[in-house]
């Protein structure tokens, strides 16, 4: 089924299609179950406090896991609410993804060329359509997406082919792969890779952590 996707997918753009396999190549050692681990990195999509915060949480997901739009739908809004809007924590959303590869490869491409603005609202509009996306050609669902962005067809079709773009997602994931990360979604607590991806258990570590001397 994957595979009937990505090859529907392919249609988009053959540099799209060639970009998936390169990225699946890369991507053979992690699965939906991905710079170092607790520092900044080139690239990073960050949101509440700034960067150099007494607490940094980083999250590697992919649009195209399922495990991720399930912490995206039950523990973002809260963690968010409790920790980002607040700016107790810097939360920086780094990008890992997973089969089918070349969609999310695409998702990505697409959520930076909205803009540092819209990036967080495209990662999560996507991950909200999944059932979509996996259920039929993934192209229509991206350029609506995109649209609802701001982004033409035309701007569309070349964020998601330009060379630039998919180069740099290429160093940020081979960085992830360095930092040790295996599958999606994995968090990090001050460097610290967090097991419990809870509320509760992300809480544990983030409020030991800001209550350090």
């Amino acid at each position: 089924m994957r595979a009937d996707r990505s090859s529907k997918y392919a249609s988009m753009s053959r540099r799209a299609a060639a970009t998936g396999a390169a990225l699946a190549a890369m991507m053979a050692m992690a699965g939906c179950s991905g710079a170092s681990s607790g520092g900044a990195a080139e690239g990073d999509m960050a949101q509440g406090a700034a960067e150099g915060a007494k607490v940094t949480v980083i999250e590697y997901a992919s649009v195209t896991c399922s495990h991720c739009a399930t912490w995206q739908n039950e523990v973002y809004p809260e963690f968010k609410a409790k920790y980002v809007d607040t700016n107790k924590v810097r939360y920086v959303f780094r990008e890992f993804p997973t089969p089918p590869v070349p969609i999310a490869a695409a998702g990505f491409l697409v959520a930076r060329c909205a803009g540092a603005d819209k990036y967080f609202p495209v990662i999560h509009e996507i991950m909200a359509s999944q059932a979509e996306l996996f259920s039929g050609p993934p192209r229509p669902v991206l350029l609506r997406i995109a649209n609802g962005a701001g982004l033409s067809e035309e701007q569309f079709q070349t964020c998601v082919t330009d060379q630039a773009g998919i180069e740099a997602m290429d160093a940020r994931i081979k960085a992830g792969i360095a930092a040790g990360v295996e599958g999606t979604p994995t968090f990090f607590v001050n460097g610290e890779k967090v097991a419990d991806t809870s509320l509760a258990g992300l809480s544990s570590k983030i409020d030991a952590a800001l209550a350090a001397g």
